[in-house]
């Protein structure tokens, strides 16, 4: 037995006031089923979006595109942001890969509008700052 399926065979002897191997093996059941509930590829892709959006200036490019509601040329996002052009770029490509943002060119101009996950994700953020400052 593994410490990890000790301590929940303890778990549940505290919480049944006893624990059986059936118990135990019901529960070990219960819980692979949770963890088999999402494949491996939508957790990496999962993982993908939330760490490209844990860059400062990566999340607020998605941020000012989500705002704008509509779509921004990277010459109207260069004054917004205290980065390098390069910097820009680069973010707005991994933002890109990781389908938060989509991209067309226009003439010698590339425009960039904020995906409908990319818009769910800064409005959950929204809907859960507000609701737990309204806690406090």
């Amino acid at each position: 037995m593994t410490d990890a399926t000790g301590r929940l065979e303890r778990y549940l002897a505290d919480e049944l006031g006893e624990c059986r191997d059936d118990d135990l093996e019901k529960r070990l059941d219960e819980l692979e089923s949770l963890d088999g509930e999402f494949a491996e590829s939508t957790l990496e892709r999962d993982v993908g979006v939330l760490s490209a959006l844990a860059n400062e200036t990566r999340y607020r490019i998605v941020r000012l595109l989500v705002e704008a509601d509509g779509e921004l040329c990277v010459c109207e996002l260069s004054p917004l942001l205290d980065v390098s052009q390069s910097a820009i770029s680069h973010a707005l490509s991994r933002l890109h890969e990781e389908g938060l943002v989509t991209r067309r060119k226009d003439g010698k101009w590339r425009k960039y509008e904020p995906t409908r996950r990319a818009i769910a994700l800064v409005t959950a953020l929204d809907g859960t700052r507000r609701r737990s400052s309204t806690r406090s």
